[in-house]
């Protein structure tokens, strides 16, 4: 199929891409276009006017801010995937990336235009929670910042205002020598994950966990951070009786059920993947 009749704009600035957002009705941007385009050819959504952020400076830098890393909107997931400075500070996003799809999408897609598609099964809104990550988005108003927390507002839905556009956001960089994991299971490689899990770890010197951070996606209309699972590992040793505790709370989440996938086995799923991903990210850990 093809799209609806629309009009095209192509502006060169983030205050333009607003002005036109903001004096336009029924106005979609438009990032890598690897969610948008196969909607609009599918007449899911028929926007009357396509607004293009591919050709606006600025919004597709990736570097560290002092203890943080920001990622541009448009930065596209390849790029972050093989930056230097991501896999220095951030390493579990490379490993998530390679579990995005295909290379060829992750060529066009961007950091920005998944995250505010918000796909429950995506990997990207998943790392980002868990690596307590703030959005920044930017309105004629000024900028806010959006923390993962508060991002998600229900299925495919974000605290992304109508007349605001994403420029970038921040997550947190940890100590060198962290552990990380992020393991999910699809049924093909390519495919939306039916449940992923982001795990970050550091250790004390007495080898006992002082720092985690867990994360699901695929179970939820949004990411689901695990606080109950990581309050219960702090202080204790990284280990497989420690690891089966976080597990059962992770299969005691309320989990989403579909045509595909009933809420047991996403539960299941869930228990599973949350044991191997702690214990792939205590086996990482250097103190």
């Amino acid at each position: 199929m093809k799209p609806a009749p629309f009009k095209y704009h192509s502006p060169r600035s983030v205050a333009e891409a607003l002005e036109l957002a903001t004096s336009l009705e029924n106005a979609k941007f438009l990032a890598g276009g690897q969610s948008l385009m196969p909607m609009m050819n599918f007449r899911f959504v028929q926007p009357d006017h396509v607004i293009d952020l591919n050709l606006i400076d600025g919004i597709s830098a990736i570097e560290r801010r002092g203890d943080r890393l920001f990622i541009g909107a448009m930065a596209r997931q390849r790029d972050i995937e093989r930056s230097s400075v991501v896999q220095e500070t951030c390493p579990i996003i490379p490993e998530a990336y390679h579990l995005v799809s295909h290379t060829q999408i992750r060529n066009r897609g961007t950091f920005g235009g998944s995250l505010c598609h918000h796909d429950p099964a995506s990997e990207q809104p998943c790392f980002t929670a868990a690596l307590d990550g703030i959005v920044i988005a930017q309105s004629k108003r000024g900028q806010r910042e959006i923390p993962m927390s508060a991002f998600s507002k229900g299925y495919m839905t974000t605290a992304i205002a109508a007349d605001e556009l994403m420029v970038g956001a921040s997550l947190a960089i940890w100590p060198k020598g962290h552990g990380y994991a992020f393991i999910e299971y699809s049924r093909r490689h390519g495919d939306y994950a039916i449940v992923g899990v982001a795990v970050l770890v550091t250790t004390d010197v007495n080898r006992r966990i002082n720092k985690i951070s867990i994360a699901l996606c695929g179970v939820a209309p949004g990411p689901v951070r695990l606080h109950a699972a990581e309050q219960a590992l702090m202080g204790q040793s990284p280990d497989a009786t420690q690891f089966e505790r976080a597990a059962d709370i992770a299969r005691g989440i309320e989990a989403m059920e579909d045509a595909h996938v009933t809420a047991d086995y996403r539960q299941h799923l869930a228990g599973v993947l949350t044991t191997r991903a702690l214990v792939a990210a205590a086996a990482r850990i250097k103190n």
